[in-house]
């Protein structure tokens, strides 16, 4: 009651051109993560009626991860010229259409090909919907706002659960990807009732009355430190929620051979755990700090580890799921905000978005890697483990080596 109280003040606060702007920001980053883990959990699937080794279609996933930087910088390039919407309509359209296209892939080598296709477009969505947030929204309750931001991965996820569960057993993966290509009605929306974001536009007024901008590259080199930084701190990240989200479908279809209802009834468990913790976390950053909600969220997620990796029933896995991504996504409910702040004006878009693009680049063999790591110990419950472990300890030892940044000021370029 608290939280819908909480939640509804600072909504009403919002003018309609900033809530349309979340909106659109939130649901094409829902979508994108929807089109993202309708493979997923389609792996075993896939692997099947192409004759493949799981190990095999998990290069899809890496390729998708390895070409996201490149639409990182792309669309972050564009929006930082052209502005977020058009770059955001492109985006969608662009998605859409690839994941269409996988469904009527004749073989593994031309999905894989779509994949890549694929991340290139999903690379760009999370820069430009953050950089039109938060430059459009109040810096009061950013955190709050950030944290229901970010979770629009896990109501993507959520969603692929869910139709995975409920449709899967009658229209096949490939019926998924074409239920996939939904999101390309969002771009109505963003057409009509968005506008473009009020600090790009007073950029641009800057530089048409010849206030100098620096170029792009000169504004990346000059915040190199910083870019550094935040690449290693989103590599961390990205194995944070990679390392137990992408393989946990797998290990319960293959490791506790659970059907396909109840593996898409526990993606809905956990990604509503999910949606609390980035929540809980991205409202606390306010009063405690970006770094120590980071922190704290990512510490806490090791004493679940006994649950979420050694449980066997249905109910243990679904008590220690929920309560590991309320904590892996506790911590990334932060990001947006974080990301966003530590971000320099002229190249508000590509910055963070390109950041954490490369965490995924320089991760994007956790997948295949951990896939090898099952087939040679034979269990996937020491895996699971051992990727919390270490990754929850250096996320938290990363983030303690970073600045503060909670309250700053998003000014024009």
């Amino acid at each position: 009651m608290l939280r819908r109280m909480f939640v509804g003040e600072h909504f009403r606060r919002l003018t309609r051109p900033q809530r349309h702007a979340f909106l659109a920001s939130f649901l094409s980053w829902s979508l994108d993560a929807l089109d993202f883990f309708l493979l997923i959990v389609c792996i075993p699937a896939i692997a099947t009626e192409f004759h493949s080794p799981v190990a095999g279609v998990a290069e899809a996933v890496s390729l998708t991860l390895i070409f996201r930087p490149v639409g990182a910088f792309l669309f972050g390039m564009m929006a930082d010229r052209f502005g977020r919407k058009p770059t955001l309509i492109l985006n969608i359209l662009c998605y859409s259409a690839i994941e269409l296209g996988c469904a009527f892939a004749p073989s593994l080598p031309w999905l894989l090909v779509l994949r890549a296709l694929f991340g290139i477009a999903m690379g760009g969505i999370w820069g430009v919907g953050a950089a039109l947030t938060f430059e459009t929204l109040p810096k009061e309750g950013r955190g709050m706002f950030s944290g229901l931001l970010q979770e629009g991965y896990a109501v993507g996820y959520l969603l692929a659960s869910a139709a995975f569960g409920l449709l899967f057993d009658r229209i096949g993966w490939r019926g998924l990807f074409i239920l996939g290509a939904a999101p390309a009605l969002l771009v109505f929306f963003v057409q009509v009732g968005v506008e473009e974001s009020p600090v790009w536009l007073e950029g641009r007024r800057l530089k048409r009355a010849g206030t100098p901008r620096p170029p792009i590259w000169a504004s990346l080199k000059s915040y190199t430190p910083t870019f550094l930084f935040l690449i290693v701190l989103m590599s961390a990240f990205c194995s944070f929620s990679h390392g137990t989200q992408d393989i946990y479908p797998t290990f319960l279809i293959k490791g506790l051979k659970f059907n396909a209802f109840t593996v898409g009834m526990l993606g809905v468990i956990y990604n509503i755990g999910s949606l609390g913790g980035g929540f809980c976390f991205g409202t606390l950053s306010e009063r405690w700090g970006r770094k120590r909600a980071i922190i704290t969220a990512a510490l806490l997620a090791i004493p679940i580890v006994p649950l979420f990796a050694y449980g066997h029933t249905p109910l243990v896995v679904g008590i220690g799921s929920f309560l590991m991504q309320f904590m892996v996504q506790g911590a990334w409910g932060v990001v947006p905000a974080y990301l966003t702040e530590l971000s320099p004006a002229p190249v508000r878009a590509i910055f963070p978005g390109l950041a954490y693009q490369l965490g995924n680049l320089l991760t994007s063999q956790n997948l295949v890697v951990q896939n090898v790591v099952v087939r040679r110990i034979g269990v996937y419950a020491p895996v699971l483990a051992g990727t919390v472990v270490i990754v929850a300890l250096v996320l938290a030892g990363v983030t303690a080596l970073g600045r503060e940044s909670r309250g700053a000021e998003l000014e024009a370029a």
